[in-house]
């Protein structure tokens, strides 16, 4: 039987507010002829380590060449004000590639416009790192060493992985197979 996911509130379209803030904080360049220069859609609910992200490549975007993603799992029980700031810093980094045309991640030109975004308005507040609740996930294997036996939880195998600790101590740094690390799922 599949399970039914309801949401407590309705997450809020975002083309209108995508639209919104590019009047109010863009002067409308992010759009042209009525249509938004990247894509811009709600996550299809698995992404639930980042609040939203933007980015571009051949095929990305609906054939546009960018998108802003903003997450579901994340934004949905938070206020609208968390959705209209992810929103926001995600339209920066598309105003810094596409209008400005230059590649950086948090520098001076996205600074600039998000201290500008910040001081002509008190709805929200954009920042390069949000610090919203995000549930920790329980580690699903336990790395073991063959050396040493020590365990340490961890939430995905990686193969050939060995032991930092036992390769440090008994072959100089170098990684061996005698510290490789075998994985046990949680119980």
């Amino acid at each position: 039987m599949a399970r039914i996911r309801i949401s407590p509130v309705p997450l809020q379209p975002l083309l209108p507010l995508f639209h919104r803030l590019n009047r109010e904080h863009f002067s409308g360049v992010l759009v042209c002829a009525g249509k938004p220069l990247t894509a811009v859609r709600w996550s299809d609910g698995r992404m639930s380590r980042t609040a939203g992200y933007y980015r571009r490549g051949p095929g990305v975007g609906e054939g546009r060449g960018s998108e802003i993603v903003l997450s579901r799992p994340v934004l949905e029980p938070l206020p609208q004000e968390a959705t209209e700031s992810t929103l926001c810093h995600e339209m920066i980094h598309a105003w810094v590639d596409l209008v400005q045309r230059r590649r950086e991640s948090h520098g001076p030109l996205f600074r600039a416009q998000m201290a500008a975004i910040n001081a002509a308005q008190s709805r929200f507040q954009v920042s390069v790192r949000h610090n919203y609740p995000i549930p920790v996930r329980p580690p699903r294997w336990v790395a073991v060493c063959s050396s040493c036996q020590r365990r340490t939880p961890c939430r995905r195998r990686t193969r050939h992985a060995a032991c930092r600790s036992c390769c440090n101590q008994h072959h100089g740094g170098r990684w061996h197979p005698s510290c490789l690390l075998h994985y046990e799922p949680v119980e």
